[in-house]
């Protein structure tokens, strides 16, 4: 499941997943949400996404978040997704990390790429219509997962994101919120 992936438009490197918390792998779960099925949760708390199924089933996933300040939370949808995304960091992001000024919305971004920080693939959230700057995507940094490091995006293992990518439609609701811990992970 975290092999490399070489039939990609850029060749992902297999994760060293023997050096990642086994909580955090992909796995098939009991539904904790109450969420109907399609619905994707983002459990704050436990830096875990479900993607919620019938019969009281979810797909989990590890994640990493937001640090301190950079958090959000709320409902919203994933209004469309991409494949290897072009990355373009918010004004406020190249403003307080003014190297990233190459990368900027003026300067068109960064292309898709293994360095690229959207990695393999993005999934948008918006709410009430309005895009929330937020994303759910892909990120080299396996290391990363289970801890509060992103500037407010949820970050995936790009095999992960590429999973998730494959089994959510466009317009899918989503759920940003803080669960109980669940019991025996």
């Amino acid at each position: 499941m975290y092999a490399g992936v070489p039939d990609e438009q850029f060749p992902l490197p297999a994760i060293p997943y023997k050096r990642i918390n086994r909580r955090y792998y992909r796995q098939m779960v009991a539904n904790p949400t109450g969420e109907r099925p399609g619905t994707i949760v983002v459990d704050t708390a436990n830096f875990f996404l479900y993607l919620t199924y019938e019969n009281g089933q979810a797909m989990r996933y590890g994640v990493g978040l937001g640090r301190e300040g950079f958090a959000w939370s709320g409902r919203g949808v994933i209004q469309y997704k991409r494949a290897w995304p072009r990355w373009t960091p918010p004004d406020e992001m190249v403003a307080r990390q003014p190297e990233l000024q190459p990368y900027s919305i003026a300067n068109g971004g960064m292309g898709p790429g293994l360095n690229n920080p959207l990695g393999a693939r993005a999934l948008y959230i918006f709410q009430n219509g309005e895009d929330t700057i937020y994303r759910i995507h892909g990120s080299p940094e396996w290391w990363t997962m289970g801890k509060a490091v992103s500037s407010g995006c949820v970050r995936m293992l790009n095999q992960d994101v590429i999973d998730l990518y494959n089994r959510v439609p466009p317009k899918a609701p989503l759920v940003v919120t803080s669960l109980p811990a669940p019991i025996g992970v």
